[in-house]
């Protein structure tokens, strides 16, 4: 099975006292996701009280839609996040282009890469 999908798996850690903070900020994410990329096929958030954190997974259709995503609602909200969280790690399952690679190591997302092997969709 060929797809050109893209899934994004992370995980931004709160600073202390700031979990319920960064779970807001990821409603706002959530919504502008939803609302102003088409190519954003799916996100799904988790808090982990224990932890301390979030767990996040974005879908996106393809590499274009990842970096509408990264440029326009990642972007926009990244400072507010770094504020209240720490990042990382992402990790990237799908095509995803070289450039876009060295955006999100560059961000510090202590970001991992795997292409798509094999798989189904039901």
């Amino acid at each position: 099975m060929e797809t050109n999908a893209i899934t994004v798996v992370y995980k931004w850690t709160a600073k202390p006292g700031k979990l319920g903070e960064l779970t807001d900020i990821y409603r706002g994410v959530t919504q502008a996701m939803h609302d102003n990329e088409p190519g954003a096929t799916g996100v799904h958030v988790y808090t982990s009280e224990a932890e301390n954190a979030l767990y996040v997974r974005d879908e996106f259709a393809d590499a274009g839609a990842l970096g509408v995503h990264l440029g326009q609602t990642a972007a926009a909200h990244f400072p507010s996040l770094l504020d209240v969280a720490t990042p990382g790690p992402f990790l990237f399952f799908g095509e995803v282009p070289a450039e876009m690679q060295q955006a999100a190591i560059q961000m510090g997302l202590a970001a991992e890469f795997a292409p798509h092997v094999t798989g189904f969709d039901r």
